[in-house]
Order: structure tokens, then C-alpha cells, then sequence
């Protein structure tokens, strides 16, 4: 049951964030709950393995490569799920910063 609202949440905080950002496009609430769905597993997959490979990049750049990987992997997600699309990498970028804020409020909040 825990696993649904949070799938749900997220899926809130795709739509939202999709919503304000006019590079990023979502057709609807059950799109926004399948890229909710498919970057979760993306990102549980590929981060860890893409975070490994470019290590020492990320080490030379201070960490801050990392945003490129999430920005590609939010343009791996667009290419996957029909529905959700991303202007550019800059749209996907700001997408994922503004989703990792969205997501922290709606987590955030504990109802009992």
C-alpha cells in the first residue's frame, strides 16, 4: 500500500512540475504515473552503474556531472514513455531539479 502512494505522489509531482515548466510536456495524470514509474526504475538501474563509469569526471567537475546524468536520464525516460516529452537537455535538467524539489514537499508532508 506504501508503495502505491508514493508511486501516486510521485506521479502528483511529475504532473505538477510538468505543468510549470513549458519545455516539458505530459499528456496526462496516467503519463505522469508511468514516467513516474519508469524514472524511478531508470534511475535505480542506470544512476548507480553511469555514476560508477564516470567517477573520475564527476570527481574532476566537483560533482556537478551528476546533473548531467540525470538529465540524461530524464531524456531516456521521455524517449520511453509516450506521452512525456522534453524540449531539450536544459528542459530536462530543470525538469528533474524542480521534480527532486516537488517530490521533498509532497514526501515531506506526513499525514497520519
Amino acid at each position: 500500500m506504501k508503495i502505491l502512494l508514493n508511486i501516486l505522489v510521485s506521479g502528483l509531482a511529475v504532473f505538477v512540475a510538468a505543468r510549470l515548466l513549458p519545455g516539458v510536456t505530459v499528456a496526462g495524470f496516467g503519463t505522469a504515473i508511468a514516467v513516474a514509474v519508469v524514472l524511478g526504475i531508470v534511475s535505480a538501474f542506470l544512476a548507480p552503474a553511469l555514476l560508477l563509469l564516470t567517477l573520475p569526471l564527476n570527481i574532476m567537475t566537483l560533482g556537478l556531472f551528476t546533473f548531467v546524468i540525470i538529465g540524461g536520464l530524464v531524456m531516456l525516460t521521455a524517449r520511453m514513455v509516450p506521452g512525456f516529452q522534453v524540449a531539450s537537455f536544459w528542459w530536462a535538467l530543470a525538469f528533474a531539479l524542480l521534480l527532486s524539489v516537488i517530490n521533498a514537499i509532497f514526501h515531506g508532508v506526513r499525514l497520519p
